[in-house]
Order: structure tokens, then C-alpha cells, then sequence
């Protein structure tokens, strides 16, 4: 650690004063956030398709593995937030992380097939370390109630979809065109330069990540506690290849940790104040209900992957593009293209004290969700006598389901450091992580209940089976939408004059 005398140099109010829109430290953060979402992301395009076609699995049991793989990363980004708040740090937390996700994406790219799940193993823990962490980190860069932290995290943001496009693109294309060893090689060559640029900006973040226990315990003892996470994160492993790879040990996982984490968390809002309390409960109410959200947004890498690969044609507007490319990235062009446009339309509402609050923000996220399931399931009347639909009103519903995105992601990080008192904010951070854990999972049963259960089925039959599995998906984020709504000025009083 040879830069802690120029990390020194620079204090948190030399950070946080920082003139103009953006502290420069962002970019780094957005740089190297990018890359790690680029790994991501271009695993997640080809999970299910490499379990369907390389693992022989079915197309049930590939959505069933898919939605265990996503929750796991999701939980583990729970318990690498714990530990970084705890004891590591978020700086160590990080650089960890990716070097395990580097091990992850290299061990697929030897052998996809035969090292599949200890590769998978190795990303799951990795990317609980590294996820949560950075986002952290960006919240640090800001004193409390700068407006400009909203701006912060939009940037931030499109660092993410930026990562997203690039690697759900070009990993599903060079497992199409070369070969399933390139397409992980390219995730892992990809969280190499995103772990390389943190480590060489480090400095420059002045004391914010440092471990908690600087100062306040011996070194000695930190690097001891330093080395304990580590063995046990690499304990974990073997636990999480046998998760992944029995389901059944996957469904038992998921119903004890959840219960566990919210009593956990409902045991600390009893150290704080009534305020500080209704805050915390009004968290727990988005957190509930951005579980709904994620189980059907997260289709994408499941149901929409298999139909995408089997039941669309090849053309976009006249052009030939391959539909998983388009599964894989569209989502994240539409963010790009569309979150300055939100944010200048919140903007104009605001100036007319008519900008919605995040309340209302996230209500309208599940009507935009609602809406474009009723376009996945409109595809079906759009289909030839083999059961192969359009590609261009499947692009139109991944354009609908942005906007929900844009109503409800960006202010879901934002509002969990908002809402929870300092010491808890590593953790809010984890349970906002961990709902999206669950959301997966369920978007994986979800999935698995779309999927014609019959493996000989004709296209026309998979068509069938799953549009009307979007059709109900329709149907509930519609109601969704409507409680969250309706519940509005419950859930306001309980924010306490956070927006």
C-alpha cells in the first residue's frame, strides 16, 4: 500500500467541495464500474443459452439455474457490503472482488463446459464483493443533501449501461461467431481494465473506502481480520458450486437467508430514533416492492433469452441483427439514449413544482412494466405459421420497459443512502442488493413456469407458452403500480422529508 501517503493528502472536504457538476473521481468510478458491468453483462446474455445448448439442460431447468446464479451474486453483494462495512472497507472489498471475478470469467474461458459451475462459483462471490462496494464509494463523494448527488448516480448510471451494452453485445457475438472460450474470455479481459483502472486511481480518493477499523484497532489485528474474510470468502466457494448445482439446496437457501436479513434489520431500527425508524420502514417498503419489479425485469436474461434465440426473425428496421444481440443491449442503448431526457422532463416538472416524488416515480416504473409485457405478449399475433415473430415490436417493449427502469432504478441507490442512517448505509445498500436477489430468483421460477413443459414442443407451442406468460406479467406489475400509487402518502410520511 505504498499510496496511503498521497491518499492522505487529500481530505473529504477537498472531495466533497469539489466545483462544477461532477467530482473527477467519479469518472474513474464510472470507468471502472463500466468494465466490471461489461464482464457482468456479458455473462448474463449467455448464461441460459450456453445451459440450454452446451449443459443439454432444459429450458425449464436452465431458467430455474439462471434465476439461483443471479439471486447468489445478489446475496453475496449482501454479504460483501456487511463485510466491507464492518471490516474490510470498501477499497480492499473491491479490489478482492475483482480479482476473484478475473479467476471466474478465465476459469469459463479454459473450459466452459467442464469447469462451468466452479467458474460461475468463483464470479458469484467476486461480484458480491466488488458491486455494492463502488456504489458506496460514489455516495461518499458527496456531503449530505447535495443536490447534485442525483446527477452523480445518473452518470454513474449510464457508466453501467454503457458496460451492459458493449458486453451483451459483443460476448453473445463472439459466442456465436468463434467460439464459447473467446466470448468468457472477453468478460474476464474486461474486469481486468476495470479492477486495473480503480487500482490506479486510488488515490485520489483521499480517505473514503478506508476499513473502519483504521484507527480504531492495531494494525496487526485489521490485516488478521483482513486475511479471515478473504480464507472465508474462498471458503464459500465450494458451498455456493453446490448451491448453484442442486436446486433444491437453492430453494432451502433462499427461504431461510431473506427472513433472516430482515429481522436483522428490523433488530438495528431498535437503536434509533422514531424518525430515523420510519425511514428505515419506508425502505423496507421499496425494497418489498423492487423484488416485484426485478422478477419480471429480469426476464431478460431467462424467458426473453430463449425466445429471443428461438421464436424472433433476424430483422430490426430493415437491418439483420441477431436477436440475443438485441435482448442483450438494447435495454441499456434505450438508458443511454433516454436518461438525459428523463432527467431534463423532471427537471421541467420540478420548475412547475410538478415533479412526482420517488413515490410516485416508482409507481409509474411498474405501469411502464406493465406496458411493455402487454408488447412481449402482442408479439404472438405477429407470428408466421412457425411459430417466428417480429424483432421489431420485441425492441419496441424493451424501449417501454426503460422508462419503467429509468422511473426506478437510478433513485433506488440514491434513496437507500438517503433514507438510512450512516453506519447502516453499507448494509441498506446490501438489502437493496438482496431484494434484487430475490427478485431474480423469482424472475427464474417465473421463467421456468413460462417454459412449454413439454422439450419436444413445436416454436408455435414455446410462442404460445410464454407470451401468455407475459400477458400475466402484464397483469400484476399493473396492480403493482396502482398500490404503490394508492399508497403514496403513507409511505411520504414515513420518508420524513426525504424526496
Amino acid at each position: 500500500m505504498g499510496m496511503a501517503v498521497s491518499d492522505k493528502r487529500m481530505t473529504l472536504d477537498d472531495i466533497q467541495n469539489f466545483e462544477g457538476k461532477y467530482p473527477k473521481q467519479l469518472w474513474y468510478l464510472f470507468l471502472s464500474e463500466m468494465w466490471e458491468r461489461f464482464a457482468f453483462y456479458g455473462m448474463r446474455g449467455m448464461l441460459t443459452i450456453f445451459m440450454v445448448e452446451q449443459l443439454k439442460l432444459s429450458e425449464k431447468d436452465a431458467n430455474l439455474k439462471y434465476g439461483a446464479i443471479q439471486a447468489f451474486i445478489y446475496t453475496m453483494a449482501f454479504v460483501g457490503g456487511l463485510f466491507a462495512d464492518k471490516l474490510l472497507g470498501f477499497r480492499k472489498s473491491i479490489f478482492w472482488g475483482g480479482i476473484l471475478m478475473i479467476i471466474g470469467s478465465f476459469t469459463l474461458a479454459v473450459s466452459p463446459k467442464d469447469l462451468y459451475y466452479i467458474g460461475i462459483s468463483f464470479t458469484i462471490v467476486g461480484t458480491g464483493f466488488f458491486k455494492p462496494n463502488i456504489s458506496t464509494i460514489v455516495g461518499g463523494l458527496y456531503k449530505t443533501g447535495d443536490p447534485r448527488r442525483d446527477a452523480g448516480f445518473g452518470l454513474f448510471y449510464s457508466g453501467i449501461n454503457i458496460g451492459a451494452f458493449l458486453g451483451g453485445w459483443l460476448c453473445i457475438n463472439a459466442a456465436n461467431n468463434y467460439s464459447w472460450n473467446v466470448a468468457f474470455s472477453l468478460a474476464g479481459i474486461g474486469m481486468v481494465i476495470g479492477l486495473g483502472i480503480f487500482i490506479f486511481t486510488r488515490h485520489t480518493l483521499g480517505p473514503i473506502g478506508f476499513s473502519p477499523l483504521v484507527g480504531k484497532t492495531e494494525p496487526k489485528k485489521i490485516r488478521l481480520y483482513d486475511v479471515m474474510v478473504y480464507a472465508g470468502s474462498l471458503l464459500v466457494i465450494p458451498f455456493i458450486l453446490l448451491l448453484i448445482s442442486n436446486s433444491s439446496l437453492t430453494d432451502m437457501f433462499m427461504y431461510i437467508v431473506g427472513p433472516v436479513a430482515f429481522l436483522y434489520i428490523v433488530y438495528e431500527m431498535f437503536k434509533y430514533s422514531g424518525a430515523e425508524r420510519r425511514k428505515l420502514a419506508a425502505a423496507l417498503i421499496f425494497i418489498l416492492f423492487s423484488i416485484i419489479f426485478w422478477a419480471f425485469f429480469e426476464q431478460a436474461g431467462g424467458s426473453l433469452s430463449l425466445f429471443a434465440r428461438y421464436n424472433l426473425n433476424h430483422k430490426v428496421l430493415g437491418i439483420t441483427l441477431d436477436p440475443n444481440e438485441v435482448n442483450n443491449s438494447a435495454n441499456s442503448i434505450f438508458v443511454i439514449l433516454f436518461s438525459p431526457l428523463v432527467g431534463l422532463i423532471w427537471l421541467a416538472l420540478s420548475k412547475r413544482k410538478l415533479e412526482p416524488n420517488t413515490i410516485i416515480k416508482f409507481g409509474l416504473g411498474f405501469l411502464f412494466l406493465s406496458a411493455a409485457f402487454y408488447v412481449f405478449y402482442f408479439t404472438r399475433f405477429f407470428a408466421d405459421k412457425n411459430g417466428m415473430t417480429s424483432l421489431d415490436i420485441f425492441t419496441l417493449a424493451y424501449l417501454v420497459i426503460t422508462f419503467g427502469e429509468l422511473c426506478l432504478s437510478p433513485i433506488g441507490l440514491s434513496l437507500m443512502t438517503k433514507l438510512a442512517p450512516k453506519p447502516l448505509h453499507g448494509m441498506m445498500m446490501g438489502m437493496w442488493f438482496l431484494a434484487s436477489a430475490y427478485g431474480q430468483y423469482a424472475a427464474g421460477l417465473l421463467g421456468a413456469g413460462m417454459s412449454s413443459p413439454n422439450d419436444h414442443a413445436t416454436l408455435m407451442d414455446k410462442l404460445i407458452s410464454y407470451t401468455d406468460g407475459y400477458k400475466l406479467l402484464s397483469i400484476y406489475a399493473l396492480i403493482a403500480g396502482v398500490v404503490m400509487i394508492v399508497l403514496s402518502p403513507v409511505i411520504k410520511k414515513l420518508m420524513h422529508e426525504v424526496h
